[in-house]
């Protein structure tokens, strides 16, 4: 395959049994050749993404000393805002040029789950309409990823229930992004808009940005441009899938690069990170493994790998 393909989600929530056996085989396989596939019919309306960004806009538009009250205490950053230049990639000593917001879960079909995860912050009294827009975004988007990832349970030739399951009441994340434009000096820095990583996460979903950046590295070790139109989503692989399937499918190397010429104007994007839930155990799956290809990774908490990935990436304290 020379690009990443695109498929349509209706094909598998719609389609006949051999149009969901060929959504099946192209997400999955996409996935593993990539790392990275495009997606349409998704029923996540153009006006909810739109309305969004709009809001997205206004928070990140307001004065520093504003966003820095909305500065989660434990210095973690897994919810409210993280400020400019703080995350870096992992074995990166340069800081991301961008800033940005987390949102996390508030509807739990468990209710034992909502007093284990990090509270939302929300920016109420400067932006009222951002908390009920954000979380129907969140919610739909999390509904979404059910639907991804029961279709990637089945190429596994798992039950279908066996991924969405992990992700059920997870601690998935909306992470609202600015790039800002860049100064002179920033360009000859070093530091780019999103160094080359690898997602922590199972998969995620990405809603098509305001600008273009996004670049992936191929199996073959070239960068290649990726970029969907409007009503496209991007869907890729992060390291918690890799590991559960012995890299059966391998999560992909990605960076946002820096603007060229008159695109230096500010890039906004809504990546939706897609998480187990915390006390998830993440094991290698039984199919994924064999006497030719024996287990690569021990077992180990979902919250724990998460924590220790945060810390790698510049947040709280190592």
């Amino acid at each position: 395959m020379k690009k990443v393909p695109l498929t349509d989600v209706k094909l598998y929530t719609q389609g006949s049994l051999k149009e969901k056996e060929e959504f099946i085989k192209v997400f999955g396989h996409s996935l593993q050749e990539f790392g990275f596939v495009i997606i349409e019919g998704h029923n996540i309306s153009a006006n909810l993404i739109n309305e969004s960004y709009t809001l997205i806009k206004e928070v990140f538009s307001l004065p520093i000393e504003n966003k820095l009250k909305y500065v989660e205490n434990s210095g973690l950053g897994q919810r409210g805002y993280v400020h400019f230049g703080l995350e870096h990639a992992k074995n990166s000593f340069k800081g991301d040029l961008k800033e940005f917001w987390h949102i996390g879960r508030e509807h739990f079909l468990d209710e034992k789950f909502k007093n284990e995860y990090a509270k939302n912050i929300w920016p109420d009294s400067h932006l009222p309409h951002f908390k009920p827009k954000i979380l129907d975004l969140y919610n739909k988007l999390d509904q979404l990823s059910q639907i991804l990832l029961s279709s990637l349970s089945e190429y596994l030739n798992l039950p279908k229930y066996t991924l969405p399951q992990m992700a059920m009441d997870g601690n998935s994340v909306l992470r609202a992004l600015h790039y800002p434009p860049l100064k002179q000096e920033q360009f000859s820095s070093g530091a780019v808009r999103a160094a080359a990583h690898e997602d922590i996460n199972l998969i995620t979903i990405l809603c098509e940005a305001t600008e273009s950046g996004l670049e992936i590295l191929t199996r073959k070790g070239h960068w290649l441009e990726i970029e969907c139109k409007q009503g496209q989503m991007i869907i890729d692989s992060g390291d918690m899938l890799s590991r559960i399937t012995n890299n059966v499918i391998p999560s992909t190397t990605h960076r946002v690069i820096n603007p060229k010429g008159i695109q230096n104007v500010s890039r906004y994007s809504m990546p939706f990170f897609v998480h187990a839930f915390e006390k998830c155990e993440l094991n290698v799956l039984e199919n994924c493994k064999s006497p030719s290809k024996p287990t690569l990774y021990p077992p180990i908490l979902a919250n724990e790998f998460l924590l220790q990935r945060l810390r790698e990436n510049g947040l709280g304290k190592i």
